[in-house]
């Protein structure tokens, strides 16, 4: 007989509605001290956000990245990201990276002669290493650069609160956008209240947060409407409860092999990706509390019509909207 790993039974009685206001009152504690901090401390921008000197560097030898940053680290330049480029059309001995040095605070880019101390240094590890090209982005570009970030998290959260109400309901729209708010505030203010660089990677980061934890609110809401038919005479909030429990192995399970690997690379990664992998890897925890434990609390607050019809009825489908009688795909 075949080993199966179970990490929560198959059928399960969890009333996840026992400490209600208290999970709600750490939620809201949370956003509100999220919001403090962004406030007092701000977020510690990385160059995308700060404007910064790139310098591209070409060697005959081979990037070692923690010997360019040995290199660099007396040097007091602040924030450095060291990244190797990788093209086809490269020639074999043609070994190329870039070094990103943030502007420092009043400037709006790196100064000449810290360029050439960069460059003395690097060269230190390989005298031929040539510098083909120096670019630097002034606060100008880092400005738009922060302002479409933030454009394309609000368009994420938009698009997907359309996509749940015309699935489900106005009132799972909201319950599922209130949830992501909470995990990107949140999130942010981790970054904010430790100081982790944040950049176009973490973006990344809370965009792929915002996917993974609507996921798990959309499989908890499938199951919440499919129940909501079966189990007609049932409260509400009973059949959240069985909603919830019903989905509990498969969200854990999820969670779980995800983390795995997102551990690993939190630890092996290196500092390059750190950030990043951290942004994800807290988002895993938050984004799967919240679709327990705030998404489907807003929908009971706000409550659901337990009236329609059947939609596997045949006389009862011409009295549903469009979207109400769609197949699930």
């Amino acid at each position: 007989m075949a080993f199966r790993l179970k990490l929560i039974p198959d059928q399960t009685s969890f009333d996840f509605f026992r400490w209600q206001a208290l999970t709600f009152g750490i939620s809201a504690f949370f956003m509100v001290a999220s919001v403090v901090v962004l406030f007092l401390n701000g977020l510690n921008f990385g160059i995308d956000f700060r404007g910064g000197t790139t310098i591209r560097t070409e060697s005959a030898q081979p990037v070692d990245v923690a010997a360019y940053r040995d290199a660099l680290s007396g040097l007091d330049l602040g924030d450095v990201a060291i990244t190797e480029v990788f093209d086809p059309g490269f020639a074999a001995d043609q070994n190329v990276s870039q070094v990103r040095i943030s502007a420092q605070d009043g400037t709006e880019a790196v100064t000449p002669q810290t360029i050439a101390t960069v460059e003395e240094a690097l060269r230190g590890i390989d005298p031929e290493m040539t510098f083909p090209s120096v670019e630097s982005v002034g606060p100008k570009v880092s400005g738009e650069l922060v302002q479409t970030a933030i454009y394309a998290v609000l368009a994420s959260l938009v698009a997907i609160s359309i996509y749940i109400w015309l699935r489900f309901e106005w009132q799972f729209a909201v319950g599922a956008i209130v949830s992501l708010f909470h995990d990107v505030l949140i999130t942010m203010g981790i970054f904010a209240l430790f100081q982790i660089r944040f950049d176009l990677t973490t973006i990344a980061a809370l965009l792929t947060i915002v996917g993974y934890s609507i996921n798990d609110t959309v499989v908890v809401f499938d199951r919440l409407r499919e129940n909501l038919v079966k189990y007609k005479t049932r409260a509400l909030r009973e059949v959240m409860n069985l909603s919830v429990n019903e989905t509990l192995s498969r969200t854990t399970m999820t969670s779980v092999t995800t983390l795995l690997a997102l551990i690993a690379l939190l630890v092996l990664g290196g500092d390059v990706i750190r950030g990043f992998v951290f942004a994800i890897t807290f988002g895993i925890f938050i984004g799967t509390y919240s679709s327990v434990y705030v998404a489907k609390n807003f929908v009971l607050w706000l409550g659901v019509r337990r009236d329609k019809p059947d939609p596997k009825d045949p006389k009862a489908r011409k009295n549903l909207s469009p979207f109400e009688g769609a197949e699930e795909v």
